[in-house]
């Protein structure tokens, strides 16, 4: 069992959540459903996709995730890691952090993740929406990533930029810290939602990491 850092990916390691939010309004509207604007989108980004759904249109709606997946795989050559992603990942596997990524993102999408961080090399395991029954707010992705990376839940940490990954994080046991790079979120909020520490973006918690939560992971 080792000690671990279990980061989400969407808005946390690449800026792709307004590519996400621009998928759901083409999902939406190709549907023939209007009224659903951005902003309420982008505060759903990092659910599962059955989750958001629901969320916005107070039901279920199967078939939304396959038009909202078919639109979102046109941005793939777009997504971009924030700064310091990849040095933040290489420094983390470096002091002895097990790196999993733990994403509501479909399986499908997860080779073009790679791709874009700049770091594979680093990942020890990836865990998707595909792989369990309930996606974020539910724990099932962060329990699969503890299971999968045979990490110590004690010495393993979340690192997310919404409410529904520290909810996760939570419902699972497992301490969270955030970043304020998926936009929707504010530091005050992620604070409420359970975080531990809120970072500006990978870059500061980069630059801090020998005074941060995850470092007390392998002292």
């Amino acid at each position: 069992m080792a000690p671990g850092v279990i980061f989400d990916v969407d808005g946390t390691l690449l800026d792709n959540n307004y590519l996400h939010v621009i998928a759901w309004l083409r999902a939406f509207r190709t549907a023939g459903i209007e009224g659903i604007s951005a902003a309420s989108i982008h505060r759903c980004v990092g659910m599962g996709s059955a989750h958001l759904v629901a969320q916005l249109l107070g039901e279920p709606r199967p078939g939304l995730d396959v038009l909202h997946d078919r639109e979102y795989r046109q941005f793939h050559a777009e997504m971009r890691p924030f700064r310091a992603v990849p040095e933040l990942l290489r420094a983390c596997a470096g002091h002895g952090l097990r790196v999993v990524l733990g994403t509501s993102a479909k399986a499908s999408n997860v080779e073009a993740i790679l791709a874009a961080l700049g770091a594979a090399d680093t990942v020890a395991e990836v865990v998707s929406s595909s792989q369990v029954e309930r996606a974020k707010p539910d724990p099932d992705i962060f329990l699969a990533s503890v299971a999968q990376g045979e990490l110590d839940p004690s010495r393993t940490i979340v690192v997310g930029d919404t409410w529904w990954d520290m909810e996760a994080a939570r419902r699972a046991d497992l301490r969270a810290i955030a970043v304020l790079t998926g936009g929707a979120w504010t530091r005050q909020e992620l604070l409420q939602a359970g975080a531990i520490a809120v970072y500006q973006d990978p870059a500061q918690l980069l630059a801090e990491l020998a005074s941060s939560p995850l470092m007390a992971l392998v002292a």
